[in-house]
């Protein structure tokens, strides 16, 4: 761990000293939403949208001891689904992509998830961070780097990127990390963003990256 260094104004040198010090950090972290194979994952990421994954994972185990299967879900009734992931948010928008996803997978592939970012993001409610988690988590294809808001917060705040969105954000990510640290560097980060890194007060005092983190937008800390 980094304790006399700086931050480096050099993007790839702040990478590495960022990536080094998570890996130590977090060695074992993983996608925080509980799932059993390919299409759980992609229905849990779904519903992960303006969601935490806390609640998500409330959520699912009586989503898919009902419906654990694309044709099932692709077949059930839509206020039946919407009541079951209510309390997600925006539960109707969600439920219609859900069975429009689930409809898809059975009619197009067999009932099986793509290993295939350009056919995953052809479904319903899957956009680019979603494939990118599905194909990361469940299959270890490192097509990208998932830049969700804790991604997004923290990339800036040390120095990785200076844009906004997540398309920047992630083309700049993927310029300066290695391409084989792809999937678990966004894992370290989100659970660094949970533990450490809040969003209104990171607790820049306890924190192991604090020597290398420039603290770019951070107004306070504690």
């Amino acid at each position: 761990m980094p304790k006399k260094q700086q931050p480096s104004s050099d993007p790839k040198l702040q990478a590495r000293r960022v990536l080094m010090a998570l890996k130590e950090l977090y060695p074992d972290a993983e996608c925080a939403l509980v799932h059993d194979g390919p299409f759980q994952l992609l229905a849990a990421t779904i519903l992960s949208a303006q969601c935490t994954d806390v609640r998500v994972n409330l959520v699912t185990p009586r989503l898919f001891a009902r419906f654990p299967d694309a044709r099932s879900l692709a077949e059930a009734d839509r206020a039946e689904v919407e009541e079951l992931i209510r309390s997600t948010g925006f539960f109707r928008a969600k439920a219609k992509n859900l069975q429009a996803m689930a409809a898809r997978l059975q009619q197009e592939h067999g009932g099986q998830v793509p290993r295939d970012l350009e056919l995953l993001t052809a479904l319903a409610g899957v956009g680019r961070k979603t494939a990118n988690v599905v194909l990361g988590t469940a299959f270890g294809l490192a097509t990208g780097v998932v830049v969700d808001t804790h991604v997004k917060r923290l990339a800036g705040r040390l120095g990785l990127t200076t844009r906004k969105t997540p398309e920047q954000i992630e083309t700049d990510l993927m310029a300066v990390v290695p391409r084989s640290e792809w999937v678990e560097f966004s894992h370290r980060l989100i659970h660094h963003g949970r533990k450490l890194c809040v969003a209104r007060k990171p607790h820049c005092s306890q924190c192991p990256l604090e020597p290398i983190c420039p603290k770019i937008g951070v107004r306070s800390s504690q």
